[in-house]
């Protein structure tokens, strides 16, 4: 039987007020797993946003990789967090594909590794149908492009998760049309000497945000073997 994954579109909207939700559903399905129900109770849920321009950095990441200081920030309108899941420093904002899945695992697979990897599968599925080749570079999470060209690497997909008791918050943010002239003040994932890339620069055109959110719900579905509701 496919697990059911209630799915919800939010739109553009700020960093803090999806941290906020995502921290609520969290904890919705943490009370629900010490019920007599146990995980039979959870609740999966996949949220896709556009956020307006933020930097956050991972619990792991260096103060350091953030190239401006809080007065530019301000003044290019750019707001900061230091947030609780794993990684270092990325970007999100407006045409950027941010998924936040908050997947009960005990109903998948109890594996955080078998779920990034299953993260990064459903984006390179999404960009083999824009004639992309998509791949995972040894020892850093999320999609590149060119892996194996020394100086041509260059990512499209950053991930950075929590998970607390089987149940995930944060996920994957994807390059569609995005400005990438934001991530020239980090030091994009603390990785020094790889560049980013979105859709649109390797495509050469504008693509359709609605066109990409429903190849990516459909891959979803399908490396999850799940139905999105």
């Amino acid at each position: 039987m496919k697990r059911e994954i209630f799915f919800k579109d939010l739109g553009l909207r700020s960093y803090k007020e999806i941290w906020d939700l995502q921290e609520i559903l969290l904890k919705q399905n943490v009370e629900r797993k010490t019920t007599d129900d146990g995980r039979q109770s959870t609740v999966n849920h996949l949220l896709f946003v556009e956020h307006h321009p933020v930097y956050t950095l991972g619990k792991s990441g260096k103060e350091e990789h953030v190239l401006i200081n809080e007065e530019t920030l301000r003044q290019k309108g750019i707001e900061y967090f230091h947030i609780n899941r794993g990684g270092d420093i990325t970007f999100h904002g407006p045409q950027q594909l941010v998924g936040y899945p908050i997947l009960d695992l005990d109903k998948f697979k109890t594996d955080l590794g078998w779920y990034l990897r299953n993260l990064e599968q459903v984006m390179i599925d999404t960009m083999a149908e824009y004639g992309l080749k998509g791949d995972r570079s040894k020892g850093e999470t999320g999609v590149w492009i060119d892996v194996g060209i020394k100086g041509r690497e260059r990512k499209i997909c950053a991930m950075g998760i929590k998970c607390s008791r089987w149940i995930t918050m944060h996920g994957f943010a994807f390059n569609v049309n995005t400005d990438l002239s934001y991530f020239d003040f980090i030091v994009p994932c603390g990785i020094q000497n790889k560049q980013v890339t979105s859709l649109q620069k390797e495509l050469g055109h504008t693509v359709h945000m609605n066109e990409v959110k429903e190849k990516v719900k459909r891959n979803f579905e399908k490396v999850f073997d799940a139905i999105i509701l």
